[in-house]
């Protein structure tokens, strides 16, 4: 099932987006020209009045977004596995003797070295989906890595050896 989203310019404010949930809830969000985001709770009885609104700080906002991502991250990546033969992926640790533990993503090159796509790095329970080569690896991350069987493999070797 698509979910339809609205979208409704507030002139002076920012921008509204709204959708209803197969249970016949409304959910909305204000993004402010401030950078401030209002998650809006629509009430069940009249989905023009809100019943509750929670004003998220752009840490919050971005926080919000990573815990409810995550999950679809890894539905998604399934989701590929079914429909590409030979396609996997592999969720990587840097241990603490990692040579990249400390230092940005990019310098191990992964992608260039090996045909692999880190897709996402995992911290404390919190998803950088898509993350950059600036991003920096540290201790405990997680690395989640996609290609073919031969190029993730190398990926946990450069990640474990250099």
């Amino acid at each position: 099932m698509q979910v339809e989203v609205e979208q409704t310019a507030l002139p002076g404010i920012g921008l509204r987006h709204e959708f209803t949930t197969r249970s016949g809830r409304r959910i909305g969000v204000v993004s402010h020209r401030t950078g401030r985001r209002d998650l809006v709770i629509y009430d069940p009885d009249d989905p023009d009045r809100a019943c509750e609104t929670v004003k998220l700080n752009d840490e919050e906002a971005d926080a919000l977004a990573e815990l409810l991502g995550a999950p679809r991250i890894v539905q998604r990546l399934n989701d590929l596995h079914r429909e590409v033969e030979g396609l996997v992926s592999l969720q990587l640790p840097i241990t603490p003797g990692s040579p990249y533990a400390g230092r940005p993503m990019g310098d191990a090159r992964v992608r260039t070295r090996t045909g692999a796509s880190i897709v996402a790095i995992v911290r404390s329970g919190l998803v950088a989906a898509s993350p950059g080569p600036e991003f920096m690896l540290a201790d405990g991350d997680v690395v989640v890595v996609v290609g073919s069987p031969e190029s993730t493999a190398a990926v946990a070797d450069i990640l474990s050896n250099g």
